[in-house]
């Protein structure tokens, strides 16, 4: 572990109560040395899609040895528990409600059942979830913090469906700029396409595209632009414009690519 071991927080709380602040005090005065970073607490609440993809695209920036807790509805039902699983040599803490399977396309290294007799108390983070990340912090051995367990929930990801001359996607992620991020990988459009002519479909025929632009600003203010972002998934947006909202785009929106050879 890292002299001053990483701790972020990913959780649907907002920044309006105490629980932000309660749950690093406890951590911090267990590991003082605790590096603690908030990737966001910005979640919509309950929505463990949303914040699966925002650790899924964030976690590879971290260095081996960080530890992740995942604080969105962690509330358990009937048959569930909390679990830390070690994967790419990194830590996630948060409860078995399919969250990890989301995040993750291989299975992890170790997955460990949480052992805790404050584990149905309502803030599981500051009960459960503080101590396990403070004990990982201080290089406490995995197997000292639960039962080894083989599987865990899953959930299947929303996929596009693609046939010779189309791709049907959605609307995975609408990020704060209300651009609308799509699940069709720049991979896919590629294998696909093949030099054929291609039109884009948003809101089945009410938007049509024909291109797909290298920035934001190969287009006017105002005007709708198609492009592969940082993470090469395809992505609606309206340069310095609101997309999500001019488009009524939202999560599970159909997007639709048409190819043809003429």
């Amino acid at each position: 572990m890292n002299q001053f071991p990483i701790i972020t927080l990913t959780t649907d709380w907002n920044l309006y109560d105490y629980y932000v602040g309660s749950v690093k005090g406890r951590i911090l005065s267990k590991c003082p040395e605790a590096n603690i970073i908030d990737i966001t607490h910005q979640i919509q609440t309950y929505k463990i899609q949303q914040a699966a993809f925002v650790l899924r695209n964030s976690y590879k920036n971290f260095p081996d040895g960080t530890i992740h807790i995942i604080a969105v509805n962690t509330n358990l039902k009937e048959g569930q528990s909390h679990l830390v699983i070690k994967t790419h040599n990194q830590y996630f803490i948060s409860a078995d409600n399919g969250i990890f399977s989301l995040i993750f396309k291989e299975k992890p290294q170790e997955v460990i059942q949480i052992k805790n007799n404050h584990s149905n108390q309502p803030f599981s983070t500051l009960s459960v979830y503080a101590d396990i990340a403070s004990n990982l912090a201080k290089s406490k051995p995995l197997k000292e913090l639960g039962t080894h367990v083989n599987n865990y929930e899953e959930l299947v990801p929303l996929r596009p469906t693609i046939d010779e001359n189309a791709i049907s996607g959605s609307i995975i992620y609408i990020d704060s700029f209300q651009n609308a991020i799509t699940n069709i990988s720049k991979a896919l459009f590629d294998k696909v396409q093949k030099n054929k002519k291609y039109e884009i479909l948003i809101q089945s025929n009410k938007y049509k595209v024909n291109k797909i632009s290298n920035s934001y600003q190969d287009v006017s203010d105002g005007e709708l632009v198609v492009l592969f972002n940082s993470i090469d998934l395809l992505e609606i947006a309206i340069n310095n414009g609101n997309a999500s909202e001019l488009l009524n785009l939202n999560i599970n929106s159909s997007i639709r690519i048409n190819f043809s050879d003429q």
